[in-house]
């Protein structure tokens, strides 16, 4: 597939997804999602990467939202159908993604914009980033997992807030309230994602992967999220990366996760 919107950079084991919109301020299209997922999954499958970045191009926006205009005259059907694909093929697929993703906020992360930073592993914002989900204020409500993730990550109270004013809050707000890891100038973004991707890179990614699934089983309806941390964890230690791990603290170096 031919990424028009979306650009792609990698840097050894690093690799940096940019969404490319900026006449739009990088607003979701369905084009856009359909890249974004062949970004992601490509890069999932390559061995070599072991973190991802996703950050949106300019300096005034993450992800502005949806394209409202390509769905201002759905019926429910498709508006139904419009939810359920787009948390298949993008929102849920990235939160399930076994290489851990930053969201490198910059600028407006609103609507859409805000359900894939928080659909990332964790976050990090610009002292000029503005968040929230506006839908309410359209007739429609959060669809790409705005309603469930925010009050995990918030809580429920200061979701409902959020949600049902409509408003927006400050990149130190959402520090305050746990959306967000860290706050930093603009200029400094990118450079702390890299700075923590490198943290990351040190530790086994099949470990990584592996605690990935056992944090979000916690948030999952159904799954005994203590039952996956046990069966992941037992797993752990029939992998070259638990011989590997163990070995070279024994033996007083650095572990070499290959």
């Amino acid at each position: 597939m031919n990424l028009e919107n979306v650009l792609i950079e990698e840097k050894e084991h690093l690799a940096i997804i940019t969404i490319n919109r900026p006449s739009k301020l990088n607003a979701l299209n369905k084009q856009t999602i359909k890249e974004l997922h062949v970004a992601f999954k490509s890069l999932d499958e390559n061995s070599t990467i072991k973190v991802i970045i996703v950050t949106g191009s300019g300096e005034k926006a993450f992800v502005a939202g949806a394209d409202i205009k390509e769905f201002s005259d759905f019926s429910v059907e498709e508006g139904t159908e419009l939810s359920r694909k787009g948390q298949v093929i993008l929102f849920d697929f990235v939160q399930n993604l076994g290489t851990p993703v930053i969201a490198a906020v910059n600028g407006f992360a609103l609507g859409g914009g805000l359900e894939l930073a928080m659909a990332s592993h964790f976050r990090v914002a610009s002292t000029n980033a503005k968040m929230g989900l506006p839908e309410v204020s359209l007739g429609v409500i959060p669809g790409y997992g705005g309603t469930q993730r925010l009050s995990q990550l918030v809580g429920k109270g200061k979701a409902m807030e959020m949600i049902m004013t409509a408003g927006m809050i400050s990149a130190d707000e959402a520090k305050e309230w746990g959306l967000v890891n860290y706050v930093v100038e603009q200029a400094e973004l990118l450079p702390l994602c890299e700075k923590l991707a490198g943290k990351i890179m040190q530790n086994s990614p099949v470990a990584i992967s592996a605690a990935i699934k056992s944090v979000n089983a916690n948030f999952t309806n159904c799954v005994n999220g203590f039952a996956v941390e046990i069966e992941n964890f037992g797993l752990s230690f029939g992998t070259e990366d638990f011989k590997e791990g163990t070995t070279a603290f024994l033996e007083k170096r650095k572990p070499n996760f290959e």
